[in-house]
């Protein structure tokens, strides 16, 4: 080999080099091949993938987005309109929660007495129980007296109406009553009495219902609320969930002390009305007085209704008594209003008087008669959130 001849220096077999070149010039070729370099001789799972635009990683085509909007619009208004169809029933259930938290403080003070926890709330509910009872005994007697009163004058007045020198006459001569009220009977007001009348029924049905909801679920909550506290700390990391025992437990023993000043207000009132009444001589102040302070529970529009019956009653002694009764009432809530409620809810749940009255009158505009009710918890609750995990880390920057 080392004596190979000058003339065959560098030669070499046709097919050998055919060979040879056709290896080399398909390297070449995937070599220079655009989107391929580097990838000759590797195995396909190393390759890299190819990426079309607008569907590689890391981005996403304009109808991808689109399509994920529109789900999550549609998805949001149907939220929507379940919980607006669902407002009522959920108000009812807030309330529940509302009173059974409330009663807790009680329930516990039992529990501690050595009572167990159904026999606790069973005393507390036949302790309510016992109230109203208390309460329909005493407003029996007026109620029948006033029906009684009506029975017997309806034939008085019909004769009245037909006697043209008495002054129900002389308002029949002038004004033809009878003569008009048949007219619209005979003439389709029959049926929108009878529609007026079905709709009171379905008013008294709803009105039933809803204490039903009301008062069972008030029960289950205040049988299982340990149970259920404990339920809804589990979903807390267990780092911080012995600080979210003590902020919740904080709340809720805020709330039953502010019930008991919103029944201490509530006393208040009743024993205010029972000796104005004794005092002027209107009927049935004990009846009256217990009234008012059941809606005086009520915030936002409980005194107000209070007032106005027991001035409406006022009126069968004379118009000056109930003049006067309905002064006192405007004055009384007033005094409630902006001197008692604020300083009892200021010693009971340590809120601000002007705080109180704002968070009154901003959920009786949002919920009415509920939201005035759970207004000033709710306060109480934004005021130790605030002071608990938002204050200390505005101090600490």
């Amino acid at each position: 080999m080392a004596d190979t001849p000058a003339g065959t220096a560098g030669t070499s077999d046709p097919a050998t080099d055919a060979d040879d070149d056709s290896g080399t010039t398909e390297a070449a070729g995937a070599a220079d091949a655009p989107g391929t370099a580097g990838t000759a001789g590797r195995p396909r799972d190393e390759r890299p993938a190819i990426k079309i635009k607008g569907f590689g990683a890391g981005r996403r085509s304009w109808f991808q987005i689109g399509f994920g909007l529109a789900l999550g619009a549609t998805l949001a208004w149907l939220l929507v309109q379940t919980v607006l169809k669902l407002s009522e029933l959920l108000t009812l259930l807030l309330l529940a929660v509302f009173i059974a938290v409330s009663l807790e403080p009680v329930v516990a003070a039992l529990s501690r007495r050595g009572l167990r926890r159904g026999g606790a709330v069973a005393v507390v509910v036949t302790g309510i129980a016992g109230v109203l009872a208390g309460f329909v005994a005493l407003i029996i007697p007026p109620v029948s007296d006033a029906v009684n009163a009506l029975s017997d004058g309806i034939p008085r007045w019909r004769r009245q109406l037909h006697d043209h020198h008495s002054t129900l006459g002389r308002l029949e001569d002038r004004y033809h009553i009878i003569e008009k009220a048949q007219a619209k009977l005979g003439s389709g007001g029959a049926s929108q009495v009878a529609g007026g009348v079905l709709g009171a029924g379905q008013l008294v049905v709803s009105l039933i219902t809803s204490a039903v909801i009301v008062i069972t679920v008030t029960l289950y909550v205040m049988a299982a609320l340990p149970t259920i506290k404990q339920f809804c700390y589990r979903f807390v990391p267990g780092s911080r969930r012995t600080g979210v025992e003590a902020v919740t437990e904080e709340i809720l023993g805020r709330v039953g002390r502010y019930m008991l000043g919103n029944i201490a207000t509530s006393v208040i009132a009743g024993v205010a009305t029972f000796l104005w009444c004794e005092a002027v001589g209107v009927p049935y102040g004990a009846a009256l007085g217990f009234f008012v302070a059941l809606m005086d529970m009520v915030p936002v529009v409980g005194s107000t209704v209070g007032g106005v019956v027991v001035s409406l009653v006022a009126l069968t002694v004379s118009l000056p008594v109930a003049i006067a009764t309905a002064a006192f009432y405007v004055g009384f809530r007033i005094a409630e209003d902006y001197l008692i409620m604020p300083r009892a809810m200021k010693y009971a749940v340590d809120v601000h008087p002007v705080v109180t009255v704002v968070a009154v009158l901003a959920g009786g505009s949002l919920l009415g008669i509920i939201g005035g009710l759970v207004a000033i918890p709710m306060a109480v609750a934004v005021g130790i959130l605030l002071d608990e995990y938002v204050f200390p880390r505005t101090d600490a920057s």
